[in-house]
């Protein structure tokens, strides 16, 4: 999905952890002697649990896991503490550092608690963290998300006072929570000072779009960008379906089964795929009917 219509571009941890993917599908494919096009609709629950979709080299910690965030919150919002670390998960999929993980399950918590009802200010409370600690399985953040967490961001010099929308993931985060601390309540405002910070302004601007996307709603989204989207009955679609399967998922019983290639990863970071994320691989052959039938009403 490109906001052209081509790729244009490409991080180079996902286009890795993609090329790792494939590669492991191939093996996968030959010792379980699946056809390599039936792949994509395996169901069985215990080949699932085979395949570690855990792809990225150990310390990556780059900002594309958390640019891409959204969906698991909003899917998963009415049960937190499975959103949130499905979140995390959803990072180290692609970003296997420590830090990605934590970044994303601390933004997830925040696009959570916005979708429950939370006000601004508490979103953007110092003790955000600790008021929702049982959120997060009482697993603690890593000391850089921590800081954010407890107000870096809280700098009205922005770019002066050092706030850089980096490629590095928390230099990201707090990029976009500093422009969501300062947007004025306008999400107009938010996303140019997001991209006026300079460096790598799309990411930055996306990240913040998923928080404040979520906080001021559909409503308050500029009407002269909306009306340049790219593919925006497409979009809808696939909202209207994350809307649809959210609010009839129920969470799992969870089972974690170590993984023999992950062992240096960090202690917070589950060792293996569990059953709450293959239930997200299930589900998205829901999502994938749903393109099929849009793309042919469409052509």
């Amino acid at each position: 999905m490109s906001s052209t219509g081509q790729c244009f571009d490409i991080g180079s941890a996902t286009s890795q952890s993609l090329r790792e993917f494939e590669r492991r599908q191939q093996l996968f494919a030959t010792k379980y002697q699946i056809s390599p096009d039936q792949l994509d609709y395996l169901s069985d629950p215990d080949l699932l649990m085979e395949f570690d979709v855990k792809c990225s080299e150990i310390g990556v910690a780059g900002n594309g896991a958390l640019m891409r965030l959204a969906p698991v919150p909003l899917f998963f919002y009415r049960h937190p503490i499975d959103a949130v670390e499905l979140s995390g998960i959803s990072a180290v999929i692609t970003h296997g550092d420590a830090k990605a993980y934590d970044a994303c399950r601390y933004y997830g918590a925040l696009i959570v608690a916005t979708l429950r009802g939370e006000t601004k200010a508490e979103l953007l409370d110092d003790n955000f963290y600790l008021n929702h600690e049982s959120w997060f399985n009482n697993k603690p953040l890593t000391q850089e998300v921590m800081d954010v967490a407890r107000g870096s961001y809280k700098k009205a010099g922005g770019y002066r006072d050092g706030i850089r929308g980096k490629g590095y993931i928390v230099s990201a985060l707090e990029a976009a929570l500093w422009a969501f601390h300062y947007d004025g309540n306008s999400f107009e405002k938010g996303v140019l000072d997001a991209v006026n910070l300079g460096d790598d302004t799309d990411t930055t601007a996306a990240i913040y779009g998923q928080l404040a996307g979520a906080y001021y709603g559909y409503n308050k989204l500029p009407e002269k960008w909306i009306k340049q989207i790219y593919a925006h009955n497409f979009i809808t679609c696939v909202c209207k379906w994350i809307v649809y399967e959210g609010e009839i998922w129920q969470p799992k019983v969870v089972v974690l089964r170590r993984s023999r290639s992950n062992s240096q990863s960090h202690s917070n970071i589950p060792s293996q795929s569990e059953t709450l994320y293959q239930t997200i691989l299930r589900s998205k052959y829901s999502l994938s009917a749903s393109i099929r039938t849009l793309n042919l009403t469409l052509s």
